[in-house]
């Protein structure tokens, strides 16, 4: 501390812990000149020694005013150090970060100005501290006090930049802070994620299609919201991963085109090449070059985990709110048209999603209902392949006649009856539905009950 006091003259120190912002500021832009010329002579131990004096008497004080004067001088010091700010970040970041929790209001103000301001000369060097800072974005985002919002707003934009353009950002380190998050409560908080899920998705490097299943229930749930702008942007959001998942077989075959395409080339170069001249064996380098590339971008590319979303898509095909559900059976309808045999473990879990809404009051539900119920009967299933009948019928026995009907696929006649009961035999009679066939026979007595019903009604 005596080196630093020895460099700082007292009347600077003195104004850093001003009531006064233009006197703090002053003194900041003096601290600002004595780190740099610190730097200029490569004295890093006379830095270190300053930076420590601003943290510990001055972020790290009781008084108020010696806080902001702290937090000031610390962002003033780090652009002193310019190109070499990087070395002290571990010293000069922490304390600002503390103060984002500071009980002062305009301490929490300023610490967002000096962070803005460290941030802009360090750039992608303070990824390190992406964790904590993302955090610290997150609870300002729901800040008390509308000028700390507004602080933290625009050190999130910077944030936001810096992390699109570093090649340091970790996505797989970013997803457990993202999906814990998920579902707080806090208007602000979910317009503040949507935000970030949304300025990484549209990051080509950036496989954000791949860990939909960590945060696709937080957006379901902010559908809800009620907010008309943050339902509006959750919105927008599954909308774009939708197309993307719509999109991504097409991005997968044409990669794979490609790398057959090169690979076909690279063979006809060995069997029309009697001997390696210089230009072959460079042009040779160049396509495996190309093969090289196109290999890792299709091993990139992660596969759509139908079934994994498809649970939580079940799940919100319950929901009370209309617009989820609708927006979660036009996802359902798109998963079976996408992936259907992927989703061949999850049938009897989507049915029972899809038929209530056949018969729901809203009639776009039940056009997308009905579609989505004629896709699924189009599957051609194997029962030896994780395909549960049994769940089926046990989903269909439990249905309204309504949707009973709309499940089989035709009108509850007499032949229609005998037509099923053909069905029982056959299927029994090859084994294939085994244990299920109490099920079964549940399902064929429940229809025959119903058409009595009706015989003695009239109604048919």
């Amino acid at each position: 501390m005596a080196d630093a006091l020895s460099v700082i003259p007292a009347a600077v120190l003195r104004n850093l812990a001003d009531k006064l912002y233009e006197k703090r500021k002053n003194a900041a832009l003096e601290v600002e000149g004595i780190v740099k010329q610190l730097a200029g002579a490569g004295d890093h131990d006379r830095i270190t020694a300053v930076i420590n004096l601003l943290t510990t008497e001055y972020t790290f004080s009781p008084q108020a005013n010696h806080r902001k004067g702290g937090l000031i001088s610390l962002a003033a010091a780090t652009v002193g150090l310019t190109t070499e700010a990087a070395q002290h970040l571990e010293q000069i970041v922490p304390p600002v970060l503390d103060s984002f929790a500071d009980q002062d209001s305009r301490v929490r103000y300023y610490a967002c100005e000096a962070l803005y301001n460290i941030a802009k000369v360090v750039r992608g060097d303070f990824i390190i501290f992406f964790n904590q800072i993302f955090d610290a974005l997150c609870k300002l985002s729901a800040d008390s006090d509308a000028n700390v919002q507004s602080a933290a707003h625009l050190l999130d934009q910077l944030v936001k930049n810096i992390v699109t353009e570093s090649d340091q950002f970790s996505i797989e380190e970013f997803i457990p802070l993202l999906r814990d998050r998920m579902n707080v409560l806090n208007p602000y908080v979910h317009q503040f994620l949507v935000g970030w899920i949304t300025v990484l998705d549209s990051v080509p490097d950036i496989d954000m299609l791949g860990f939909l299943p960590d945060f696709l229930d937080g957006l379901f749930n902010m559908l809800s919201d009620s907010s008309h702008e943050i339902r509006q942007q959750a919105d927008s959001a599954l909308s774009e991963f939708l197309q993307e998942i719509k999109n991504s077989p097409v991005r997968v075959n044409l990669f794979a085109d490609s790398f057959l395409f090169v690979h076909f080339v690279f063979i006809n170069c060995d069997v029309q090449c009697a001997s390696f001249s210089p230009n072959i064996l460079k042009e040779k380098q160049h396509v495996l070059f190309i093969c090289h590339f196109l290999t890792r971008a299709v091993l990139l590319l992660k596969s759509v985990d139908y079934g994994r979303m498809a649970e939580i898509l079940v799940q919100r095909a319950g929901s009370p709110d209309e617009f989820t559900r609708l927006t979660a059976i036009t996802w359902i309808n798109e998963f079976v048209k996408l992936g259907g045999y992927q989703l061949v473990p999850y049938y009897a879990d989507i049915l029972r999603a899809i038929l209530p809404c056949i018969s729901n009051k809203e009639e776009k539900i039940r056009v997308v209902a009905r579609e989505t119920n004629e896709e699924l009967r189009a599957i051609q299933a194997d029962p030896a392949e994780a395909f549960d009948v049994g769940a089926i019928l046990s989903i269909a026995r439990r249905c309204s006649f309504f949707n009973l009907r709309k499940l089989l696929g035709f009108n509850l006649s007499i032949l229609s009856v005998k037509k099923l009961l053909i069905c029982i035999v056959l299927w029994e009679s090859k084994n294939q539905l085994g244990n299920d066939y109490e099920d079964l026979f549940c399902l064929a007595n429940s229809i025959l009950h119903l058409l009595f019903c009706r015989m003695i009604l009239g109604m048919v």
